[in-house]
């Protein structure tokens, strides 16, 4: 059943990678075929979802760390899915080009609690709870936002914008979510790093290459999060276009990471309850 899960989602990579490398070759911007692979972005984590779904049952569901994991990841994923299916929606039957802010954001904004809380059970279940307790994890918890909020601050508000901030409903909406993206994320790549930084002891067995592809696809969200915000204050975003292409291959790694965390893989069910 692994092998047939993976399978799918290694499919529906393949196929956005060659979608996108021919809307990169033929220099399509504002087609039908780019609002295509907007809905196939929005498909790829919707089907990963439901396998994370059907393995955070088999780690024993809410009973388990690693159940309550599969479950917060799989429901954020399965709402940037929706959020993204909406965006196409936008595109095709309202043709509106860029919708953002949108209603899609709102289903885009509910991922990240359930990330969050995804990543905050993924370190208890790897044992990053230890790290927090030395002084080095509580400097790197503080340290590592502050730098990512300043960094991201500069270059939407500094150097996208000039300095200068709209001020006007629709204005100040984008700013909210421009700036709301990156800190979200941060939270996110914060707990990402402490659990790679504090917990590699931790990280063992045939589930190590699971975890790091999971730590890697919320380190890419950050920057491709970042990117979509950057791209359409400047006016250079569009559907299928290089940002999206990085939202498609931060997607992938997050749905072949769920999906490799398969109980099936362990010997026994009683030593995933923790």
């Amino acid at each position: 059943m692994l092998l047939t899960k993976m399978r799918v989602v290694i499919m529906l990579g393949i196929l956005m990678f060659l979608s996108w490398v021919y809307i990169a070759l033929s220099g399509l911007i504002d087609t039908q075929i780019n609002y295509i692979y907007g809905v196939g972005l929005g498909i790829m984590p919707i089907v990963a979802s439901f396998f994370g779904f059907f393995n955070g049952y088999g780690w024993g569901g809410s009973r388990s760390a690693m159940g309550k994991t599969l479950y917060f990841l799989s429901a954020g994923l399965l709402m940037w899915g929706i959020g993204t299916l909406i965006f196409a929606y936008y595109n095709i039957v309202l043709k509106v080009l860029v919708p953002y802010p949108s209603i899609a954001d709102g289903f885009y904004i509910i991922s990240w609690p359930l990330w969050g809380l995804g990543m905050f059970y993924l370190s208890k279940a790897t044992g990053a709870k230890f790290g927090l307790q030395r002084g080095q994890g509580k400097t790197m918890l503080l340290l590592i936002p502050a730098v990512i909020i300043t960094l991201s601050y500069y270059l939407l508000v500094v150097v996208a914008r000039g300095g200068e901030l709209d001020l006007t409903d629709s204005g100040l909406l984008k700013i909210f979510f421009d700036l709301f993206y990156p800190i979200g994320d941060v939270v996110i790549l914060t707990i990402a790093t402490l659990i790679f930084g504090l917990s590699y002891s931790y990280l063992g067995g045939k589930f190590r290459p699971a975890i790091y592809l999971i730590l890697l696809g919320f380190v890419m969200n950050y920057f491709s999060d970042f990117l979509f915000s950057y791209t359409t204050t400047s006016g250079t975003f569009y559907t299928g276009n290089w940002v999206d292409f990085l939202f498609t291959i931060t997607m992938f790694v997050l749905a072949t990471g769920i999906t490799m965390l398969d109980p099936r893989k362990t010997i026994s069910s009683a030593e995933v309850l923790t």
